[in-house]
């Protein structure tokens, strides 16, 4: 068992090693890299001394960014739309999500190798968990981001109405209720700035509404590009249609609120059955208990 926590041990030191030396290693010569910087229109650094400089996390980034391009990985097409439905849309954010999945295994397989019982179960299996656990937590953070997004669509549905019957068009609408929507609703604030952004680089209304519909795969969002698009397509007046949709997004929201009133008495049983009840049985009849055992000790004497 000693011979395969210092095999174990020696291999993840290894693999670790040529994380850390690959970039250095695999780096391009002189002439090469004048090339890349003149194409990817770039300039070479000044002087070491900003190079010092380079905080953790842009290392981290350059590292990931590197080892990606020289193992021939390209960019994941899904991770990049889970990323984008959790908000992070920068141009780094898939490095550093690779560098996640690089490194946790890693990572877990280090730690696995110090458990003396069952070793090889272990770094396999932490292996494993290292690996799933950059899905795992990009999965809640789109789920909370949802979330967020569901809750402050009936207020943002309902400055839009207020904008449009005072005289403003949707798109001047829009950019007016940003301001409000920037503290209270950021998740929203950024949907909506990327639509503006989208639709001031050509996109139609339409298409940047249905972008942002399959970006947060929100049903709020979804319905309010399908009711776009009808208003569009029937002349609809578009105050009429935000104040029906608004309305509908209340009901759906009192429902919710309901349905889970209602689940609450079939889920506050097991409590009350686990914990409450043994409690009120034992002060309601631990003394009556105790007075029948010592009346029986006394009729046995």
């Amino acid at each position: 068992m000693p011979t395969t926590i210092y095999l174990v041990a020696g291999i993840t030191f290894l693999i670790t090693f040529a994380v850390v030396l690959a970039p250095s290693l695999l780096r391009p010569s002189a002439q090469t890299q004048h090339i890349l910087n003149v194409v990817a229109n770039k300039k070479p650094a000044v002087s070491t001394a900003s190079a010092s400089r380079v905080s953790m996390t842009e290392s981290i980034i350059k590292l990931a960014a590197s080892m990606r391009v020289r193992m021939g990985f390209a960019e994941n097409a899904k991770s990049k739309r889970k990323l984008n439905a959790a908000g992070y849309r920068s141009s780094n954010a898939s490095d550093l999500y690779f560098a996640a999945q690089c490194l946790c295994p890693i990572l877990g397989i280090f730690a696995g190798s110090f458990i003396h019982d069952s070793t090889i179960f272990w770094v396999i299996a932490l292996a494993m968990v290292g690996y799933l656990a950059p899905d795992f937590w990009l999965g809640r953070k789109i789920e909370a981001r949802k979330k967020k997004i569901q809750r402050g669509m009936p207020d943002t549905i309902d400055l839009l109405v207020i904008c449009v019957d005072a005289g403003l068009g949707l798109d001047q609408a829009l950019l007016r209720i940003n301001d409000e929507l920037k503290l209270s609703h950021p998740q929203i604030y950024e949907e909506l700035q990327q639509v503006h952004l989208e639709q001031k680089a050509g996109q139609p209304r339409l298409v940047a509404w249905n972008n942002a519909a399959t970006r947060t795969a929100v049903e709020e969002f979804i319905g309010f590009a399908n009711m776009l698009t009808q208003t569009e397509r029937f002349g609809t007046p578009i105050a009429k249609a935000l104040t029906r949709f608004s309305e509908d997004l209340r009901m759906k929201r009192r429902q919710h609120a309901e349905e889970a009133a209602a689940k609450t008495k079939i889920k506050i049983i097991f409590p009350l059955v686990f914990f409450i009840f043994p409690c009120l049985f034992i002060v309601l009849l631990a003394p009556a208990l105790l007075s029948i055992i010592s009346g029986l000790h006394q009729m046995a004497k």
